[in-house]
């Protein structure tokens, strides 16, 4: 049986990426890192949460309550962490696979882009330095 027929991007795969698949890979890799900020963010909350119960509060019960808060805030953020680089290990095994390189389609234009702006200021700064009257004393 052909691996292909389970595939439904199989039929893409020697296509050179478009703009609509950039944009794509640039959405996924921005949601996976909301997605880590919000597991951050519930974390931190379960840690306050915890650390007030057991700092404000004298009771045995809200004790127990505030170590299962700062257990369970510490528990999210492992379990955030993990998913986050799961899901990044499967967009760099993706982007491996349909672009010969692990890394964005566009980082290599965008140091080159750099490269270019870099070179055309220090060219505009020397031009300024020719321009300019020297300094009377």
């Amino acid at each position: 049986m052909d691996k292909d027929i389970f595939n439904p991007y199989a039929k893409f795969s020697n296509r050179s990426l478009t703009l609509n698949d950039y944009l794509a890979i640039d959405r996924t890799i921005l949601s996976n890192e909301r997605t880590l900020l919000a597991y951050g963010r519930t974390a931190l909350a379960m840690v306050i949460i915890g650390g007030s119960a057991l700092k404000f509060f004298d009771s045995a019960i809200l004790a127990v309550i505030g170590w299962l808060f700062l257990a369970g805030g510490v528990i999210t953020m492992f379990i955030g962490w993990r998913r986050y680089r799961h899901t990044d290990r499967l967009l760099h095994v993706a982007l491996m696979s349909q672009t010969g390189e692990g890394e964005h389609p566009l980082e290599e234009k965008l140091a080159e882009a750099d490269i270019k702006e870099k070179e055309k200021a220090k060219a505009a700064k020397s031009t300024a330095k020719q321009e300019s009257p020297p300094e009377s004393q």
